[in-house]
C-alpha cells in the first residue's frame, strides 16, 4: 500500500512545489493512516491543514479506500 500512496503523492508534489512547498511520505500504518511531512512554504502555513485534509487526504481516500486519515508529522 505504501507504494500506491507514494505514487499519489508524486502526483500532488508538483502543485505544492509550484507554491514553494513540498510533501514527503513518512509512513503508512497498518490501520491506514498516512503520515507525511509538509516542507518549505507548506511548513507552518495557515492553509496547510486545509491542503492536507481537503486535498491530500481526499485524493488518497478516493484512490485508495483503505486509507483512513492523513496526518502531518512535522
Amino acid at each position: 500500500m505504501k507504494a500506491k500512496v507514494q505514487s499519489v503523492i508524486e502526483e500532488i508534489r508538483p502543485n505544492l512545489q509550484a507554491d514553494g512547498g513540498d510533501i514527503e511520505l513518512v509512513d503508512v500504518t497498518a490501520d491506514g493512516v498516512v503520515k507525511v511531512r509538509l516542507k518549505g512554504a507548506c511548513h507552518g502555513c495557515p492553509g496547510a491543514a486545509m491542503t492536507l485534509k481537503m486535498g491530500v487526504e481526499r485524493l488518497l481516500k478516493s484512490r485508495i479506500p483503505e486509507i483512513t486519515a492523513v496526518e502531518n508529522v512535522g
